[in-house]
């Protein structure tokens, strides 16, 4: 059995008590001899800046060079809201996408049957949701220049930040979607706003040359990105893989998020190039959830998007699917069962702590697994 090698970072907030049951289950998927894992822990946000006046370390940094993946808790705090902008906590993420050339977010949006009454929509528009939203990670309007904020004079002030896009940019997110759709159910929606945005008009050409070229077995379909979003609340199964810029995936994936019922429910992943020599991406999973620090240290966090980020770990890095899609039924068995975190619970009911939400799902799992 192949030994994998994981970066744990778990960051700020919320972030090392939801990384604590990654670590059990880690722990527990070692000593059945389901999978062998590797761990070394680092740090990366507020806890790094406290640690090293940055945001992550050249060290950690090595330390995520060398693994086979990063697993991600969360980032950010009003404690460093102060600190110089290109050492606050959210740059040692955008540091991490960048350097690893992390260029394809993978964020699902899956209702689960327990928790269709969760959501803020009704049942019959949420339940059975399953899409995917491909957000381009390393391009466009975060990491465009110039990125500048200029003294006009006069009180007067300038900020500009720059949209770029490239061809090969479009083309390889574009990839990415258009295969992810054949093993689901072969439906692409991209989305931009070319109507007044010139990088909106190259995009979709692109998406529509590559489809013409490589993917006609695919459906493909273009949507600009704000009736996009008002879609995604009217009607959201209408949906399979939606792909998108960065600027546009991050909002939208955010909205996708609202429909299971809450942001401690949804994972994501973020990919790099396929190497040619080890057939290996470099990767980082991580909840789409930040790093809430209003409950930190409480014990009430939802751990189940970190866990299912590991999950698409094991599906994405590790080839190990089927031990996936066990943990995901785990996962919906529990939530059957009632048990329920503060931001899932129902009126009136009394939650589950993080720990107990945690143990349940390696109980649970374990069942499945016998």
């Amino acid at each position: 059995m192949a030994t994998h090698k994981l970066l744990l970072l778990p960051g700020d907030g919320i972030g090392p008590e939801v990384m604590a049951e990654v670590k059990r289950l880690i722990g527990w998927l070692n000593a059945k001899g389901l999978a062998s894992f590797e761990t070394e822990d680092g740090l990366v946000g507020g806890a790094a800046y406290d640690a090293h006046g940055a945001s992550i370390s050249e060290a950690d940094m090595t330390k995520a060079k060398a693994a086979d993946a990063i697993i991600f808790g969360a980032v950010g705090g009003p404690k460093w809201d102060g600190v110089p902008y290109d050492v606050r906590p959210e740059a040692g993420l955008l540091r991490l996408r960048k350097d690893l050339g992390l260029f394809a977010n993978l964020r699902p949006a899956v209702c689960y049957p327990a928790l269709a009454d969760a959501s803020s929509l009704k049942r019959e528009i949420v339940e059975g949701l399953d899409i995917m939203i491909v957000r381009e990670l390393t391009g466009g309007v975060y990491f465009g220049e110039p990125k500048t904020i200029t003294d006009l004079g006069n009180g007067q002030k300038r900020a500009i930040d720059t949209q770029v896009y490239d061809t090969y940019e479009i083309e390889r997110i574009a990839r990415v979607a258009f295969d992810l759709a054949r093993k689901r159910r072969n439906k692409v929606t991209s989305m931009e706003k070319r109507n007044v945005m010139k990088s909106g008009v190259l995009w979709n050409e692109v998406v529509t040359s590559v489809h013409v070229r490589e993917y006609k077995d695919v459906t493909l379909e273009h949507q600009l990105a704000d009736s996009g979003g008002m879609n995604l609340v009217k009607y959201p199964k209408m949906f399979d893989v939606i792909v998108t810029d960065n600027l546009f995936g991050d909002m939208l994936s955010d909205i996708a998020a609202m429909l299971t019922g809450s942001l401690g429910m949804l994972p994501s992943a973020s990919l790099g190039e396929v190497d040619a020599k080890t057939h290996k991406r470099r990767a980082l999973y991580e909840p789409v959830h930040g790093s809430a620090p209003d409950i930190a240290g409480k014990g009430l966090a939802n751990p189940i998007a970190m866990l299912t980020s590991f999950g698409m770990a094991l599906r994405y890095s590790f080839d190990l699917g089927a031990l996936a899609d066990k943990l995901d039924a785990a996962i919906a068995a529990v939530l059957a069962s009632g048990l329920r975190t503060a931001d899932i619970k129902a009126e009136g009911s009394t939650p589950a702590s993080t720990t107990q939400m945690g143990e349940a799902i390696i109980k649970e799992l374990e069942k499945l697994t016998a």
